[in-house]
């Protein structure tokens, strides 16, 4: 009677560490589909003018410590490592890497890039400013400079309707030339934001972001000048986004997704002799 239910009471000890590998590997799952996720973004965003790819960071969970490092275990003698079981893995952030995508020279004198650090401003139609990467400009019915939303940039810039040629120099200065005027005249000045922590703004769609708490307040100025990038005309900056790597990271992906699947199927086979055991 004492053998039988030492017995029960083994497999249910191990019993329960299995239940607990079943959901340490779900997290693994769970964690890896949120790469999946992340890594179809990129790719579909492949084109996107100034898009930004994300990265996502894990971090391990909570550990449950069976026996101390370092505890006594007789009189003078004490445990040089102890024993942790962890409980899995979960996505601590999407991270936006800023690094600058490749130029495709297009020719159009509203189409602009920013060669470093820095992001156009748009005001927005609730009077709220957003940032963006994407210099493909356009010329609205009254001649403003927009987004192909529609969205003014800031500061506005107003185009004459008998322009014949604009320039836009490194330094954000706009000149346009009039028919029938030898000297061209300066219509303004456009300027960049720079982030302390640009990876802290928010994406909200349609390449433009948000200021948030984390990234802090934007810092404007004249393009070149304090770390911010200039302004090259007849250029547009593309989507960061490497395919060979993204196409890697998702075969990673997949696989450890399906290890931790294996994982589950393995500890449900061992659950399963183990409930053999009672009978």
């Amino acid at each position: 009677m004492v053998e039988s239910t030492s017995r029960v009471a083994s497999a249910w000890k191990r019993e329960t560490t299995m239940i607990r590998g079943l959901f340490t590997a779900a997290s693994g799952m769970i964690a890896e589909q949120l790469m999946v996720d992340t890594i179809s973004n990129n790719l579909a965003n492949v084109n996107t003018t100034g898009f930004k790819r994300q990265r996502v960071d894990f971090q391990d969970l909570l550990y449950q410590t069976l026996r101390q490092a370092g505890s006594e275990v007789a009189a003078g003698f004490e445990v040089p490592s102890g024993i942790q079981v962890g409980h899995g893995t979960r996505p601590v952030a999407t991270r936006q890497i800023f690094t600058v995508g490749n130029f495709q020279n297009t020719e159009n004198p509203l189409d602009l890039a920013i060669d470093a650090d820095g992001f156009f401003e748009i005001l927005m139609p609730d009077g709220t400013t957003s940032y963006t990467r994407d210099g493909s400009f356009q010329r609205s019915s009254e001649g403003t400079l927009v987004t192909g939303d529609g969205y003014p940039l800031q500061p506005q810039i107003q185009i004459p309707s008998d322009a014949v040629s604009i320039t836009v120099g490194q330094d954000g200065q706009v000149f346009v030339r009039v028919d029938g005027e030898a000297e061209p005249q300066n219509l303004g000045q456009i300027l960049l934001a720079r982030f302390i922590n640009p990876a802290g703004l928010e994406k909200v769609g349609r390449n433009l972001f948000v200021e948030t708490a984390a990234s802090g307040a934007p810092i404007t100025g004249v393009p070149g000048e304090e770390g911010r990038g200039r302004i090259i005309q007849g250029f547009l900056e593309f989507s960061n986004v490497q395919v060979v790597e993204e196409l890697v990271n998702l075969i990673i992906a997949q696989r450890a997704y399906e290890v931790n699947a294996r994982t589950i199927q393995t500890t449900d086979e061992m659950l399963q002799e183990a409930n053999n055991l009672r009978r």
